[in-house]
């Protein structure tokens, strides 16, 4: 999927959600637990619920791994099943070597390998260039790259304070750069910018966690034009209003992820239609900061 059918299909729709697949086989709702396959039967069922109001499927890789064998048939299953002007996130957070970040693209871009055709990858960049590069070797597919994630431990690397050279002359002797020609960044912002150097909006987004809304307006500065995903609002406590105040753009801009709330808003006969409402009371208020926009 490429930008411009992305960005059009958020204006067709008046969204930007995307629907968190992180599926439970211990949450689901007890009359699904009979059917041959209860994960694919429940991703079935809160895909036609929501497909309205989405524009972005999210399945967590993590808990269809914990499962086996079996899981992996039920996300190939689920990743079939999810509409075509739907946009796909296989969330793997992978990042390794390069040969490694070579295989983990084969697995999730290429359906002959493993069976999966995903739009697009979360990806670690802590190891850097190489480690990123390979999942962009193939044509049309997007790396979203951790930035700054909603987890209390984001603190511990991410907002480290990094330094980087600006143009300029050295100073004497020692070899130190002069201070005006030295970048104050934390590391986050330190992977924003040199990922631009790696691909363009148009293949890359960045993971900013909902519950870090105030950095949101420094990353629009550095990022203006990609897409940001969104994780965080709902159960974890994070604002879309301050969230779409301070990320979208006139293409869009964001994909606002949603997982919990949307997916165990019941536990009884009646989990889809519950999902449905909570995916639409989501999407009503998204198509009214789109409206908003600038």
């Amino acid at each position: 999927m490429t930008y411009t059918d992305l960005s059009e299909q958020i204006l067709r729709k008046q969204s930007y959600l995307c629907v968190g697949l992180d599926t439970d086989l211990r949450k689901l709702p007890h009359h699904l637990l009979t059917e041959p396959d209860p994960v694919f039967a429940f991703n079935k069922a809160i895909i036609d619920a929501t497909a309205d109001f989405a524009v972005s499927y999210k399945p967590n890789i993590a808990f269809y791994e914990a499962q086996g064998p079996r899981g992996w048939e039920s996300l190939q299953r689920t990743l079939e099943y999810i509409p075509a002007d739907c946009f796909t996130i296989a969330d793997a957070k992978r990042g390794d070597i390069g040969n490694t970040s070579g295989l983990y693209a084969r697995t999730f871009f290429e359906p002959q390998a493993a069976g999966l055709n995903f739009d697009s990858i979360t990806v670690a960049p802590y190891m850097g260039r190489d480690s990123v590069m390979p999942f962009l070797d193939y044509e049309g597919k997007w790396v979203i790259l951790l930035a700054l994630t909603s987890n209390p431990g984001s603190a511990d690397f991410q907002r480290l304070v990094t330094t980087s050279q600006l143009d300029g002359g050295m100073a004497g002797g020692g070899g130190d750069y002069m201070s005006e020609n030295v970048a104050m960044d934390q590391l986050y912002q330190t992977v924003i910018k040199t990922a631009q150097t790696w691909a363009g909006p148009d293949r890359m987004m960045f993971v900013v966690g909902a519950t870090q809304t105030s950095e949101l307006s420094r990353i629009r500065e550095l990022a203006p034009d990609h897409f940001l995903l969104v994780p965080g609002v709902g159960a974890q406590g994070g604002s879309l209003a301050e969230v779409s105040r301070r990320g979208l753009t006139k293409a869009g801009g964001l994909l606002v992820n949603a997982s919990r709330s949307i997916l165990y808003a019941s536990d009884g006969l009646d989990f889809a239609a519950q999902a449905r409402t909570e995916a639409q009371t989501l999407q009503k208020e998204m198509a009214l900061y789109l409206a908003e926009r600038v």
